[in-house]
């Protein structure tokens, strides 16, 4: 190829049953702005098991050379090419397709609920729906960001499995990210519970839900009985974290399906037969989670050692502080999605329900973006700590293909089924008419939505959570200012406009992100090493 330096290193081939095939090697065209005309360096990497092996390079006679600098251009370029559904993309959607399932089932159950509860009063209906709010802005803040870590730390250990430190008499393998996640979320688990159940009557007068009301009562009683379910909820999801890191989520469908039709087979019977009304509810759902997360660990035990006499202080170190991060992270998004919120109740209960549609179908669609964006994870976190970085480029291109692919698929069928689809929400022709209003708003979006969730998995693939925290951070307040601008001159639109922009942004930091030499990013330029 004119004008180019040719680079040529063996890498580890990836493939869906056996990722240790090696001596696969690929050629591809490079920068050559600061090296020596007429060279070309050949990289051979060591079969080492580091995570960032250091190449050799061996300079010799080319003809060819060039003077193109990166650019974003030709990073698109770049990872628009090949655009296919090679081995690897098949591997993405075999793990993405189960956990779709598995994502889907929590919805599910919590509709299940709301139907049940729904025939004891409108009080009981609003306040599972308040309790829900708290539990869930809870489960947001500390056990998702666990869950992620837990991924892309077993992943990581499970690519170094020669390197593990020792197996027991049954043959189970030790890998501290498994018990130090487990041991994390007991703890976590244990607090939330108690904070959640003698904390209630605290949390209920934060939200606004005085004494004398109605729901204050039914409130707190499902709050309280709930919070016991929230040790195996977080267990449960360090768990779910190991199987992913294992690229497995067929075993946390099972789980979690299993649970879910146990709640569906409970709340009748406890509700209504046993007349416990709304705690009858929550009693359900809690002994759900115990069964999920029983489910989890049994199959978990069968093949790891979970609970070994000593810990790794530095393996905990590393949870809290990339949890930290994730944390934080979290908080950021809430503030700019809660703002969103705040800001259409201003424009008074019909704009505000309709928002709501909107909101919530822009949302329901992101099940399938996270999906794909949690398989992206834990190949990349697999075949990166290997060294198999251009395995690990082609599987950062695969699953940004696909990421674009769904979000245009998503947005023709929104775009097509959004106006029958809102019906399902309400019959007022009022709400619907500005509801489809939004129509615009919830199509255009599902592509840049696709990326964003996508670049978070990549994120949480490579362990860059320090970026995907301060990215956040900066995102949120600039989309936060602009709703706080927008919205007083355009009304709902300028909602709508703000929550694009938010997503737009992520995108954007994304691409910056991948465009750039730091951090673990730097395998992308390959051909900077050569300095």
């Amino acid at each position: 190829m004119g004008g180019a330096v040719q680079i040529a290193f063996g890498l580890g081939q990836f493939s869906g049953v056996d990722r240790r095939r090696r001596c696969s090697i690929s050629t591809f065209s490079l920068s050559s702005r600061r090296l020596k005309r007429h060279v070309v360096f050949r990289v051979h990497l060591a079969s080492s098991r580091q995570k960032n092996p250091v190449p050799e390079l061996k300079p010799e006679k080319s003809n060819e050379t060039t003077k193109e600098s990166p650019s974003f251009g030709r990073l698109w370029r770049r990872f628009g090419n090949n655009f296919k559904l090679d081995q690897i993309g098949l591997d993405v959607v075999s793990i993405a397709l189960p956990a779709v399932l598995s994502l889907a089932a929590d919805p599910i159950a919590s509709l299940v609920d709301t139907a049940f509860v729904g025939h004891l009063g409108s009080a009981e209906l609003a306040a599972v729906g308040i309790s829900a709010s708290v539990f869930n802005l809870v489960s947001k803040l500390f056990n998702v960001p666990l869950l992620n870590v837990t991924t892309s730390f077993v992943a990581e250990e499970q690519a170094r499995e020669k390197d593990s430190k020792y197996e027991d008499s049954q043959g189970k393998k030790y890998l501290p990210a498994v018990s130090t996640s487990l041991a994390l979320a007991a703890g976590v688990g244990i607090l939330e519970a108690i904070a959640l159940s003698y904390g209630s009557g605290f949390l209920m007068n934060s939200l606004g839900v005085s004494v004398d009301s109605p729901m204050r009562v039914p409130a707190e009683q499902f709050l309280t009985f709930r919070a016991w379910g929230a040790p195996p909820i977080v267990i449960a999801l360090a768990a779910q974290g190991a199987f992913r890191g294992f690229m497995d989520t067929k075993t946390p469908l099972l789980a979690v399906g299993t649970g879910t039709l146990v709640n569906a087979v409970l709340d009748p019977i406890l509700i209504f037969f046993l007349s416990l009304g709304i705690e009858g509810a929550a009693i359900a759902t809690v002994l759900s989670e115990y069964i999920i997360a029983y489910i989890l660990i049994l199959n978990l035990s069968k093949n790891v050692l979970l609970f070994p006499w000593s810990f790794d202080m530095k393996k905990t170190a590393r949870y809290l502080q990339s949890g930290g991060l994730l944390i934080g992270r979290t908080i950021a998004v809430l503030m700019t999605m809660t703002l969103s919120t705040s800001l259409a109740a201003q424009g008074g209960t019909v704009s505000m329900a309709a928002h709501e549609i909107c909101l919530q179908i822009w949302l329901a669609v992101s099940l399938l973006n996270d999906a794909l964006a949690l398989a992206g994870q834990a190949i990349l976190a697999n075949v990166y700590t290997q060294g198999n970085y251009k395995e690990a480029e082609t599987v950062i291109s695969r699953v940004l293909q696909m990421g674009l692919v769904m979000g245009t698929s998503l947005a023709i069928a929104l775009f097509f089924g959004f106006a029958p689809f809102s019906t399902l929400f309400t019959t007022d022709p009022d709400v619907l008419e500005i509801a489809q209003s939004g129509l615009l708003f919830v199509t255009i979006s599902q592509p840049v939505n696709a990326l964003a969730f996508v670049f978070d998995g990549l994120y949480y693939g490579l362990s860059d959570f320090s970026y995907a925290a301060y990215s956040m951070v900066l995102v949120s307040l600039l989309s936060s200012l602009f709703l706080l601008a927008a919205t007083p001159l355009l009304g709902l639109p300028g909602v709508w406009t703000g929550l694009f922009l938010f997503m737009l942004l992520r995108v954007l930091a994304g691409f910056w992100r991948l465009h750039s030499k730091k951090g673990p990013w730097k395998f992308i330029h390959l051909e900077e090493r050569g300095k």
